[in-house]
């Protein structure tokens, strides 16, 4: 440890002596007359050269005890337990010590480290008032700087104070608070189960693990068990993330034997009530550095997560990765200056519309600690991050927060005002409106089966975003055990909805989210490809009594085509049926002029014509009965059968 010692001896040198400008000048303040006290302290000196800090401290608190009222035995203390690590003990020192001195460019550092000590413990009047005292001493531009940063940091965390957020969080039960620290809280999109990191303390030998609770009937969490024997291990797993289906796990974990650095992301997928056993989510995301904290879009196919690679901006950045049709992931790109800064970026997490990141910084201007921040996206980029304000933001560092889908539930976790066994708990709280997502979110749920065998069935369920015309926006599995699927849909967005599997007839419905965060429930029964399956396209659209496909149908017909290139073989009817709405020979004259118009676009992207077959049944077949709009509406459609 030789490197450590000379490295406290460097740094007792800069902050005996200050910076190199004012080395050689004399402290001739704070003295004292009491020769006894005077002797101490010089041993003090000495002992500090020879490296021997605990002697040293002895002897200035023997000086101290000799005259109570030496300022300068305060101060040179002070240092030695600031660099002892001893904080408290040297923020105690300085405010006893450096308040009686006369201020002395000699004590520039003095004065800068105390200002500090000052400011993390959230005493921002005498911190000020020390880095005013700073800047009249001090020729050092970096501590200039970096006093008139904290000077407006200052300013804004009395701002802040003095304009409070609405905040009134709620500890989560002693059934789920029920270990030492629990923190890193995620639900899924339907908010019925709760993943977090718990450890029974915060000792280097406690092991953290990943917790799964769930909602009981009457809404109240059931207590926690660990997430699996296939995630938990004797190493540590923590800072996991969901996707919104509760079926994709990404978590971190440490020094394992396929580790590519000093931590990893790991990554495990759901079937039925199984994890699969974590891998390494590769080199492409993985580095030789430190990669963690993940967020994973509601989805699972995009990820953020911090780390301290090369090629970011400061000490840890975020970064974000996109999975590809194969499942392979992309290589990582930086989220940018508009997010990262010089300093430390850390516990991403997505918003489950996929535009609000929240996240924690010291580099951006804030009330001291890594404050919480909010980014939402400008187009295709991110914005400019705001500060989520106090309470929430304080003197201390804070990150881990969660907001849920509908933007009406937020988890955090935090030092419990009462204190106990419990050092860090998870609370719940309403979420205030300065910190909602863009967007409210809500979710549709279902399960898909064989329409025959009436089994469950994996299948890719597919949502594209019709009015950005043929965006996919979402890509999830359903369970190959029984057959649920969970996706998130935004508030007033209009989607086109697919659900395929190899074998099965394709299909499609609308999904209009409502202005409201109602759950839709949607289930899905795919038809075995055969001569009679059949299944109704539900994205396409026509203007009124015309034939003419209008834009947004183009993500349907695209999806068709697909579907028709994977069965070559097949021979289909496209058949286009109306309401009874107007004369019968007119509808049956659009009928079949719509689905003229579908054969022909096909056919234009490369389809064979002799796979088809274009027919009009106008009103005569109606999907029910003709009695309210909702139901003409239903009539109304083109659908593909299988001859």
């Amino acid at each position: 440890m030789h490197w450590f010692r000379l490295l406290l001896f460097l740094l007792v040198v800069i902050v005996q002596t200050g910076t190199g400008e004012v080395k050689a000048q004399t402290i001739t303040t704070g003295q004292t007359q009491n020769a006894r006290a005077k002797k101490a302290y010089d041993e003090g000196i000495r002992f500090t050269q020879a490296r021997n800090f605990q002697k040293a401290l002895e002897a200035y608190n023997e000086a101290i005890a000799k005259d109570p009222a030496f300022a300068l035995a305060y101060v040179r203390a002070a240092g030695l337990y600031k660099i002892l690590q001893q904080e408290d003990q040297a923020f105690q020192y300085y405010t006893k010590g450096l308040p009686a001195l006369t201020p002395d460019p000699a004590l520039a550092a003095e004065y800068l480290t105390f200002a500090d000590l000052s400011f993390e413990r959230g005493q921002y009047e005498q911190a000020a008032t020390v880095y005013q005292t700073l800047l009249g001493l001090s020729k050092n531009k970096r501590h200039l700087a970096h006093a008139q940063n904290q000077l407006q940091n200052i300013s804004f965390a009395q701002k802040a104070i003095g304009n409070p957020v609405t905040f009134q969080p709620k500890l989560l039960s002693p059934q789920v608070n029920r270990f030492g620290l629990q923190y890193s809280p995620v639900l899924t999109a339907d908010q019925k189960a709760l993943l977090f990191t718990a450890r029974a303390g915060s000792g280097p030998l406690d092991d953290e693990d990943l917790y799964l609770a769930v909602k009981g009937e009457k809404g109240e969490w059931q207590a926690p068990v660990s997430i699996s024997a296939n995630i938990n291990s004797e190493l540590n797993e923590g800072a996991a993330s969901m996707s919104g289906d509760g079926r994709v796990l990404v978590f971190t974990s440490c020094n394992r034997k396929d580790s590519y650095g000093s931590c990893d992301l790991y990554i495990s997928v759901r079937q039925g009530s199984k994890w699969s056993k974590p891998r390494n989510m590769g080199r492409n995301v993985n580095s030789a550095a430190w990669d963690s904290q993940p967020s994973l879009s509601a989805d699972g196919r995009t990820l953020y997560f911090a780390s301290n690679r090369t090629g970011g901006y400061g000490e840890e950045d975020l970064w974000v990765t996109q999975q590809n049709a194969d499942g392979t992931w992309e290589i990582p790109v930086n989220l940018g200056k508009e997010v990262n800064t010089s300093g430390h970026e850390n516990s991403p997490f997505l918003h489950a519309s996929g535009n609000t990141l929240y996240f924690a910084t010291n580099g951006l201007q804030g009330m001291g600690g890594l404050d919480l921040f909010m980014v939402k996206k400008v187009g295709s980029a991110w914005g400019t991050p705001v500060n989520m304000g106090y309470p929430l933001n304080t003197h201390r560092n804070e990150s881990s927060i969660f907001i849920s889908a509908d933007n009406e539930t937020g988890y955090y976790a935090s030092q419990p005002a009462e204190k106990g066994k419990t050092e860090v708990a998870l609370y719940q709280f309403e979420v205030p409106n300065p910190w909602k997502g863009e967007t409210v979110s809500s979710f549709a749920q279902g399960r898909v089966f064989d329409a025959v065998s009436k089994k469950p069935l994996e299948a890719l369920v597919q949502v594209y975003d019709l009015d950005s015309l043929d965006v996919l926006a979402q890509q999830v599995s359903s369970d190959s055990e029984d057959g649920n699927y969970t996706i998130v849909v935004n508030q007033r967005q209009r989607y086109a909805l697919y659900v395929s599997a190899p074998g099965h007839v394709l299909e499609s419905r609308h999904l209009a989210a409502a202005a409201t965060a109602k759950p839709v429930a949607l289930d899905f029964y795919l038809q075995p490809i055969g001569k009679g399956a059949k299944a109704v396209l539900s994205n396409l659209f026509f203007d009124t009594g015309r034939a003419t496909l209008r834009p947004e149908s183009c993500t349907e017909l695209n999806k068709l085509l697909q579907f028709l290139k994977a069965n070559a073989t097949a021979k289909v009817e496209i058949a286009g049926h109306t309401d009874n709405v107007g004369q019968p020979a007119a509808n049956q004259k659009l009928s079949e002029a719509r689905a003229k118009a579908v054969v022909a676009y096909l056919v234009s992207k490369g389809a064979p014509s002799a796979m088809f077959q274009a027919k009009g049944y106008g009103q005569t077949q109606p999907a029910a009965p003709n009695s309210s709009e909702e139901n003409r509406q239903l009539n109304r459609r083109i659908e593909l059968r299988v001859l």
